[in-house]
């Protein structure tokens, strides 16, 4: 008791952290989406992320490396601001970070929100499993594979619908290509940090700073000389600031923090379902809020996605007590979203 306010109990803290990480990333791709029909470009965007996150995360890490040194003066960090070595930032820098968020934002300027909604978090599990198999030499279930069978008709429902137009000469299949290249990488990064073992604060701090340290001063000298197309300079600073502060400080830092709490209330697995429900609300985000038309096939593709993940994930709860690792940090779409 402070002040006469009562301490929230921990079930209030994990339903309110699980309630704002799925608007998060619900939001997130509504919002991209509807960035790609402003002034900035899918680096410009890229470059805010870096800088809001960036902003906030630079501190900590400067911090987090002062107490790794302080119990062991030769533990490795990066500049002195990542918590991890110099190959370990490199590595999730590109992959979780610059790589990531350059695909995904390139992908809402060719694709609507609705295919965004279905292939991005629908793939993710996919990809992830995949991997996980193949690197890692993890065992996949026939239960497991089924659900794995569900996402991948949801996908073709969408993007073989947008792989036909594109003889037509339209371009969305472009997008959802590269919304599938970036489940991918975001795969491959889960893959890396469950690998070496990186705690996902410490992961996504290394990230940003890998980011703002060398994406952020090279993309703004190069749009400074006019080498590449940037509309930085032609936007307003209300767009600057909405994007550092939503994409930077609320998909990387506000979601990675409730994700985690939530995890810690409600378990991997449980978490994992409840983010299934990002689908769909994102989809009717872009449908109530971007006008977009939702077609019999999305519903479908919708759906198949929806109830891949969701057995998924049952599948693991009936036998297993612990976190499946692949469901758990796929679940991390925006947590460092990476998405």
């Amino acid at each position: 008791m402070f002040f006469g306010f009562q301490r929230p109990s921990p079930r209030a803290v994990g339903w309110a952290a699980a309630v704002i990480t799925v608007l998060i990333w619900s939001s997130f791709i509504v919002v991209a989406r509807a960035t790609a029909h402003q002034t900035l470009t899918a680096l410009d965007i890229a470059f805010l992320r870096f800088v809001g996150a960036g902003v906030v995360l630079l501190p900590i890490g400067w911090w987090m490396v002062r107490r790794l040194r302080a119990r062991d003066p030769g533990a490795g960090s990066w500049l002195g601001l990542s918590p991890l070595g110099l190959r370990l930032t490199i590595t999730v820098g590109m992959v979780g970070g610059v790589i990531y968020a350059c695909v995904a934002y390139s992908g809402f300027f060719y694709a609507p929100a609705t295919h965004a909604s279905v292939l991005l978090p629908g793939s993710l599990p996919l990809w992830t499993t995949l991997l996980a198999a193949w690197v890692l030499r993890e065992h996949i279930t026939p239960a497991r594979a089924a659900g794995l069978a569900l996402i991948v008709a949801g996908d073709l429902m969408v993007g073989g619908a947008s792989l036909l137009s594109a003889f037509d000469g339209g371009d969305v299949w472009k997008g959802d290509l590269l919304f599938l290249l970036t489940a991918f990488i975001w795969a491959n990064y889960t893959i890396i940090a469950r690998k070496h073992g990186l705690p996902a604060v410490e992961a996504t701090v290394a990230i940003s700073v890998f980011a703002i340290c060398t994406y952020v001063p090279v993309y703004a000298g190069l749009a400074a000389l006019g080498w590449i197309q940037s509309h930085l300079a032609d936007a307003p600073w209300r767009e600057w600031l909405f994007q550092a502060g939503f994409q930077g400080i609320g998909s990387v830092v506000i979601s990675g923090i409730t994700f985690t709490q939530m995890v810690r209330y409600f378990g991997p697995v449980r978490s994992t379902m409840i983010t299934s429900l990002v689908p769909g609300l994102s989809a009717l985000g872009a449908v109530v809020f971007l006008g977009e038309p939702m077609g019999v096939h999305l519903l479908a593709g919708l759906a198949l996605v929806t109830l891949g993940i969701v057995f998924g994930v049952r599948v693991v709860a009936s036998h297993t007590l612990g976190a499946d690792p692949a469901l758990a940090t796929s679940a991390r779409v925006e947590s460092s979203r990476s998405s």
